[in-house]
């Protein structure tokens, strides 16, 4: 009698083959691209002379990579991986015919590409990002406790308590966005149901992340600072603790979004924590959060000309704009896949301020 194959063990196997080709195909390329090779080389003060960016995404990855083997191994009931359809999409589109690759991929097999894709892009930059605002974050707590008491408040607050906040903030942001690229599960019904398949909506996405965004500041300029200085004492507490607050707002938002957030994705519709106020809070307190950090270029340009003063302001307007039209972008796609976003749509009327737009 032949050996039977398990249908089971088989897609098992799969499923974890597939993953860790296209992990090991994604570490290749940020290897060989220069920009990526340079960022990643970096050794940030706040984590030591012993580490690179490189040493944090390999002892992620190694644990990564357990977790998924154990995973993909003992899953109850394995389905085919986004993996295996990412593999069967490159496949296609390099063995097809033309005519065939006209009608596009099927549905599976594109949705499997573009969450790979979006995965590979945005997980190791959130990683290291992550890293960087813990030990930023446990820096400036260690540095506080040290001042506390030698220094006056002022003091202690521009060198140490408004960035321990602001890290904080970053932190949690970053933490969600983190674990919703690197975990997609049922039980946490955060599956990636489908992801925007239009170049506009990735275009203006990737616009605000490296290595685009530094082609975008070229464009259009950047003179916002996290963290405006303000020579009459009690507007530049007031300015900076209302950052800090957009900013939480903002980190708020990522918290609502839980497991699910991540960027040019649908997985399900979240109209909870500030999503029940409007429908974007985290693109409009991020930027009312760098309108704030303009203040003191804009006042040093107008002290030139209104020419540099509009230069200023325009180069603002213009990161504004971006957003905007990221916000546009989503809804259009959330609205083409999920008639339940339209009836939330109806519920909260408002994009970015509630009772003006």
């Amino acid at each position: 009698m032949p050996a039977t194959t398990d249908p089971l063990l088989a897609r098992r196997l799969a499923n974890l083959g597939a993953t860790l080709l296209l992990i090991a195909g994604i570490g290749a390329c940020y290897a060989l691209i220069p920009y990526y090779r340079d960022y990643f080389a970096v050794r940030p003060p706040a984590l030591g002379e012993r580490w690179r960016w490189w040493d944090v995404l390999l002892l992620v990855t190694t644990v990564y990579v357990s977790l998924l083997t154990f995973f993909y191994l003992f899953e109850p009931a394995p389905r085919t991986s986004k993996s295996v359809l990412c593999l069967r999409a490159l496949k296609r589109l390099l063995t097809a015919p033309l005519a065939t690759l006209r009608a596009g991929l099927p549905r599976e097999e594109r949705l499997g590409l573009l969450s790979i894709l979006l995965k590979g892009y945005f997980a190791p930059l959130m990683i290291v990002w992550l890293f960087d605002h813990s030990a930023q974050l446990l820096a400036h707590a260690r540095d506080l406790w040290a001042a506390w008491g030698e220094a006056d408040g002022l003091a202690l607050f521009n060198a140490h308590g408004f960035w321990l906040l602001f890290k904080l903030i970053l932190f949690f942001d970053v933490f969600f966005f983190t674990l919703g690229y690197l975990i997609e599960l049922p039980v946490l019904k955060n599956e990636i149901r489908s992801v925007d398949p239009t170049l506009f909506g990735w275009a203006v996405a990737l616009a605000c992340y490296p290595p685009f965004n530094g082609l975008t500041s070229q464009v259009f300029g950047w003179h916002t600072t996290d963290f405006p200085q303000f020579d009459h004492v009690g507007v530049h507490l007031a300015a900076n603790a209302a950052l800090l607050i957009l900013m939480a707002i903002y980190s708020w938002a990522s918290l609502a979004l839980l497991f699910k957030a991540s960027n040019l994705t649908h997985r399900g519709i979240v109209a909870h924590g500030p999503y029940r106020y409007v429908r974007h809070p985290a693109y409009v307190c991020k930027n009312l959060a760098w309108w704030i950090g303009l203040m003191p270029a804009a006042h040093a340009a107008a002290q030139v000309s209104v020419t540099a003063l509009l230069a200023v302001l325009g180069s603002m307007a213009a990161w504004s704009t971006i957003y905007a039209l990221r916000a546009i972008t989503e809804e259009r796609h959330l609205l083409s896949v999920d008639g339940e976003y339209a009836a939330y749509c109806q519920r909260v009327q408002y994009r970015f301020i509630p009772g003006v737009v």
